[in-house]
């Protein structure tokens, strides 16, 4: 993602002279509170006990001493539970160690978190911390041990694997597969080091850096940095250095003051990538990215190169700006004008459980080749063109207002909430010192294919004549089904897909199937009719599948990506009586309803065509044709 937090910060693992056998080396590490990690392991094994660690036991103490002590109310509720008793088949580590091992809990150790996070991309100093040959399956006696090093001698911490949970849940740091444990225990040996879990509360990830190499840091402020900083991260991390980065913050973070591209102030990200690449063929410079990992697991950055990013299917105000300000400051060419964005209603809808949005808008240059076209811009736009100005932050107020100087010129306003997939009222205003217009763009209503293409000559071909002998099972001797015999030819299909969420196809779907494709006009689809039917129903099953990740159906603002790749061009106020119309009370929409959808827009824009006859865009209708249309459609 391009990015400029306020400091980076690297481990360049420049070493101090590494003793190859002494005590304190690599080789031979010092013993954490005298523990030896292979006697303990023998004995408990020989016991056929699990080890209890006296040294930090499964108690308060352990946990902290002031916020997490023994007059604190969050500890009353924690158990101390080993992973067998949390899960079934648990695992020291699924997969190979990642990234994604890495999700913060409810200590403030996110720097910590996010040095582990850099550890997971080189394996060599990954086992170097974290020795492999453990598990908990053979030998398991309930011991493991991590190995840090500390003012210039390697020690070997050992632990059992009783953790803090509640509700049978980590309290601390977790993977996201709920059955492996390295990272968890990682996190106990180095709050044991410590003296505690409260201990690890706050602090600079150059510290961590530093406990799992050995290494120096350089650090780096975004004001001061040097010209050639990008050639030296990229150095760094192809030289195996741990790099990390945040973005300083006068006040504790919040979810309201958030930066409106998904970043967090006063938090540590680890730095996991950086790559130049070239957006598009038609342009010559380079993008620069850094790829950043959030300890949390989640908040992600949702500006230009995100991996969800609905942002272009929210509403577009088309600004131009058309005279300067009379008095302009330091000869500067500028328009003044101000942006206020009101949420509408979530006062008074209070009672039904509404609460302020976090709410913000950006405001992006138009190209001067698109100066004139009224068109909503597409989501290529977005990931590869920055804001030219956006407000300061997103907030929960009913209002938020900016006033800015930009060039005479074109723009486009885009107002959105601060998580995706939220849907209110709202009104945007814009007030200028001179001349401006202003007004919402919105897609031309088009569709790609709404008419059917014509039947192929030629010979048949092997799979045609399996898919004629598989119609002719189910038409009869006639070659024609009806809405019934469609209905359970589709709902036979479908149930083998178990990844599609729906119920089946209804009776009613399927007379709109059969009247879509049905061009003789019989109530019924021949082989022809069915097989294109059978080809747009996989063409459109595989848009289905793209958006369904979950397998909870396609939510209102996937079902806008899903209806553009199934080629029809819609405004918003067809996509709100889309979502009004298809989706359930989740507001997702499932597999019967997205065909059902698909099949009666492309049925509309056919009958349409067929009366648009000079191609005007507009057509004039008979009662009786307005409900020969509506009726079989």
């Amino acid at each position: 993602m391009p990015y400029t937090p306020s400091g980076f910060f690297c481990d360049r693992l420049i070493r101090e002279r590494e003793r190859r056998d002494g005590e304190g080396s690599l080789n031979k590490p010092l013993r954490f509170n005298g523990q030896d990690y292979n006697n303990l392991r023998q004995e408990f094994l020989q016991r056929k006990t699990l080890f209890e660690d006296e040294t930090f036991p499964a108690t308060v103490e352990s946990l902290g001493f002031k916020e997490l002590g023994h007059k604190s109310n969050k500890v009353k509720n924690i158990v101390w539970k080993r992973p067998k008793e949390i899960c079934e088949n648990p695992q020291f580590i699924v997969g190979g160690a990642s990234r994604t091992d890495i999700c913060q809990g409810d200590l403030g150790d996110c720097w910590l978190l996010a040095a582990i996070a850099c550890l997971t991309l080189n394996e060599k100093l990954l086992y170097r911390v974290v020795p492999p040959e453990q598990s908990f399956s053979e030998g398991y006696g309930g011991i493991f041990h991590f190995q840090f090093w500390r003012y210039g001698d390697w020690v070997d911490v050992i632990i059992d694997d009783r953790i803090p949970t509640f509700n049978n849940q980590l309290v601390f740091t977790k993977s996201a597969e709920r059955n492996e444990f390295w990272s968890a225990l990682l996190e106990k040996a180095y709050a044991k080091l410590h003296g505690s879990y409260e201990a690890l509360k706050g602090g600079n990830t150059t510290e961590a850096m530093e406990d799992f190499t050995g290494g120096v840091t350089e650090f780096y402020e975004m004001k001061e940095a040097p010209k050639e900083l990008y050639k030296i991260m990229k150095k760094a991390l192809e030289r195996g250095s741990l790099m990390g980065c945040s973005i300083d913050s006068l006040v504790p973070a919040r979810f309201e003051t958030r930066t409106v591209t998904g970043l967090v102030k006063g938090h540590a990200y680890s730095v996991t990538a950086v790559e130049e690449c070239r957006p598009s063929q038609h342009k010559e410079s380079k993008v620069r990215l850094v790829r950043l990992r959030n300890p949390w697991g989640q908040v992600e950055w949702n500006g230009p190169w995100s991996d969800k990013y609905t942002f272009w299917t929210n509403p577009q105000y088309r600004l131009r700006l058309l005279e300067e300000d009379d008095d302009p400051e330091d000869n500067e060419v500028a328009c003044t004008f101000v942006v206020a964005l009101m949420q509408k209603n979530r006062r008074k809808e209070r009672k039904m459980g509404a609460n302020l949005f976090t709410i913000g808008f950006a405001i992006y240059e138009v190209p001067k080749e698109m100066h004139g076209n009224k068109q909503h811009m597409q989501k290529d736009f977005f990931l590869f063109n920055s804001s030219k100005a956006r407000c300061k932050s997103y907030i929960n107020l009913r209002e938020v207002t900016q006033r800015f100087r930009l060039s005479p010129g074109e723009y486009v306003i885009v107002p959105s909430t601060y998580e995706p997939h939220q849907e209110g009222e709202f009104i945007l205003r814009v007030f200028s010192e001179k001349k401006n217009t202003s007004e919402e763009i919105e897609n031309r209503i088009e569709a790609d294919h709404p008419v059917p293409a014509p039947a192929s000559a030629g010979e048949e071909s092997e799979e045609d004549q399996q898919f004629r002998t598989i119609f002719q099972e189910i038409g009869g001797e006639d070659m024609e089904i009806t809405a019934n015999e469609l209905r359970n030819v589709l709902n036979r299909v479908i149930t083998k897909h178990k990844d599609l969420k729906t119920e089946g196809f209804s009776l009613e779907s399927c007379r709109s199937m059969i009247a879509l494709m049905d061009m003789d006009g019989t109530g019924r689809l021949n082989l022809q009719e069915f097989r294109h039917l059978w080809n747009k129903i996989k063409q459109w099953q595989g848009i289905f599948k793209h958006y369904n990740t979950d397998q909870s159906g396609i939510n209102s603002y996937e079902m806008r990506n899903a209806v553009n790749d199934a080629g029809f061009r819609l405004n918003n106020q067809l996509y709100d009586i889309i979502t009004m119309r298809y989706a359930n009370e989740s507001m997702n929409i499932d597999f019967d309803s997205f065909i059902s959808c698909l099949v009666r827009l492309e049925a509309m824009f056919r009958a349409f065509q067929a009366f648009d006859k000079d191609g005007d865009g507009t057509i004039r209708l008979s009662v009786l044709e307005w409900l020969q249309l509506t009726m079989y459609a």
